[in-house]
């Protein structure tokens, strides 16, 4: 039997080897022929060898470029016409629109997009009201549009985006889910978390919190860094460690959040690393005050690894956190109650290890990535049980 062809495309190869690892492999291996597609380089080749799945490069950018993303849309466009897919499936804004585009000109049956977070309602005036438009156009040319959240489900509806008859949330929400195999703090040793721990400069009483994700001002970097800045002023014993790397020439920090980095001796920009479970191992606190979210993988591996987190008010973030059980919630943006929380969680050991026994359970029982991958693979069966209806 032939079969079925699957195309997935994101803006970028990063995003096929970490948001969606392994679904590519596993749709591949559950009766579809999977080709994923994504602007070139290594990240690309490591898709193909990591998802066992052929892989084509088609140039996208992220920032508004029309004429380059017209070029975008027409190399999709030949390449749909070329490999006849069932559905063509995207992620991520631009690869959203390009690729919704290109397979609604193709006449692709199947049109799906994936929403993980809308940037645009960040955005004011007149490119506000731009990106509002290509937001509407893409899910025009989409067949069916999955927020993975139940809040951007709302949003989206509010924003008069879309109607419900194409909104679906897959499962209880997430892209992929967590593999909880392997995001589990018994497989981080005590020998390699004092390795970190001497690398960083962690004393043996040092009490850390860790923020790990893109360092940006959308992740609310600007207050993490004043309010610790505070916290360390009282308690001279604590840390704070930032995993992930800068994107200066999209979203900026503040200069005097930058020098406070580069000179507070206590904070340790440990930049991109490609394995974040020990720096979860380690931590006392994770701290994640996001202005957005669509629903965040690193907040579910945290919870995963065992960790007591603070989290913003925010569609995923509050869906993943139960306030007071699971973690805590705090409003977006408010640097007041983000060092209030800090000083809490340093100050009530217990409440920390109340939540730290309670949160890996709710994610294995919600977020499982086997249970989220399967949600996904019956909604494709669905889709062609109705084309053979």
């Amino acid at each position: 039997m032939n079969k079925k062809k699957l195309i997935r495309i994101t803006t970028v190869p990063q995003s096929l080897i970490g948001l969606l690892k392994g679904q590519l492999r596993f749709m591949s291996e559950n009766g579809f022929e999977v080709i994923g597609i994504s602007s070139a380089g290594e990240a690309l080749e490591e898709v193909t060898r990591q998802e066992n799945v052929r892989t084509i490069a088609v140039e996208m950018t992220r920032t508004i470029s029309p004429f380059k993303d017209i070029r975008s849309v027409w190399k999709l466009y030949r390449i749909f016409k070329r490999e006849k897919p069932l559905i063509v499936h995207t992620h991520t804004p631009k690869a959203g629109t390009v690729g919704m585009f290109a397979a609604w000109l193709a006449g692709v049956p199947h049109r799906l997009h994936t929403v993980a977070g809308l940037p645009l309602l960040l955005a004011t005036g007149k490119k506000r009201k731009l990106l509002d438009f290509v937001e509407k156009m893409t899910y025009r040319w989409a067949t069916i549009v999955y927020p993975n959240s139940y809040g951007l489900y709302d949003i989206i509806l509010q924003n008069k985006y879309t109607t419900k008859s194409k909104l679906k949330v897959i499962g209880k929400g997430s892209s992929n889910g967590i593999d909880t195999t392997h995001f589990n703090p018994d497989l981080i040793p005590e020998e390699q978390k004092q390795q970190l721990r001497n690398s960083l400069g962690i004393k043996h009483n040092d009490f850390v919190y860790v923020f790990v994700g893109r360092m940006v001002k959308d992740k609310g970097i600007n207050e993490l860094v004043a309010a610790f800045g505070q916290v360390h002023k009282k308690y001279a014993n604590t840390k704070l460690i930032l995993v992930g790397g800068f994107e200066r020439h999209l979203d900026p920090l503040k200069p005097e959040t930058e020098k406070e980095i580069d000179t507070n001796s206590c904070i340790v920009a440990a930049g991109h690393q490609k394995d974040v479970r020990p720096y979860f191992a380690i931590a006392d606190v994770f701290t994640f005050p996001s202005y957005r979210e669509g629903f965040p993988n690193v907040l579910m591996q945290s919870c995963a690894m065992g960790v007591a987190s603070i989290a913003t008010d925010i569609n995923g973030c509050n869906e993943i956190v139960e306030d007071g059980y699971n973690g805590i919630i705090i409003p977006s943006q408010n640097q007041d109650k983000l060092l209030e929380k800090m000083f809490y969680l340093y100050e009530n050991a217990e409440v920390r290890k109340q939540i730290a026994e309670v949160s890996r359970d709710l994610i294995i029982k919600n977020y499982e990535r086997s249970y989220v991958q399967n949600e996904i693979l019956n909604e494709y069966h669905s889709l062609i049980k109705e084309d053979n209806v």
